[in-house]
């Protein structure tokens, strides 16, 4: 037996993957897929018919989730794509910084205050204009890939 002792760095997660594969034909509209390393909602998916010697091929027309750009991507449709883990969690707002962190309430009762707030200005609007007038307001923090945004915004009546 060797006297070597093993050390192993510790990952915070179970070692959960953030993507997983599936077929690329398999892949329809409003899905999701990963292109360059970013996680997408397809908005587009077209097939072409296979060549003399070649794959059928699926064109992916696909917005990034969370900074809104089109990227396309072309792929043989007997091939795998990575697809994300998308995970939408509502939160209560508690309170909004000075320095535009958001202070939100978990479900069990723990705040989560590593969030900024959303770069969509209409978006951005309703949660500061809200939160101004006293309401109650409720977040949906949209996450995929290591990666948290506020992504929709539900008033649940005033305080």
């Amino acid at each position: 037996m060797s006297d070597e002792e093993h050390h192993f760095e510790a990952k915070g997660d179970a070692g959960a993957s953030k993507t997983f594969p599936q077929q690329a034909g398999a892949i329809r509209k409003s899905g999701y897929i990963v292109i360059k390393g970013r996680p997408c909602k397809v908005v587009e998916v077209s097939t072409s018919k296979t060549g003399k010697h070649g794959h059928a091929k699926c064109h992916f027309v696909a917005i990034d989730i969370f900074n809104g750009k089109k990227l396309e991507d072309i792929v043989p449709s007997s091939h795998n794509c990575d697809v994300p883990h998308v995970n939408r969690t509502d939160y209560q707002l508690i309170d909004i910084s000075e320095d535009g962190f958001v202070s939100l309430l978990t479900e069990n009762g723990n705040t989560k205050d590593d969030l900024r707030l959303p770069t969509d200005d209409n978006l951005l609007s309703q949660i500061k204009d809200g939160f101004a007038d006293g309401k109650d307001l409720v977040v949906s923090v949209m996450s995929s890939m290591g990666e948290e945004q506020i992504c929709a915004l539900k008033d649940i009546g005033p305080k």
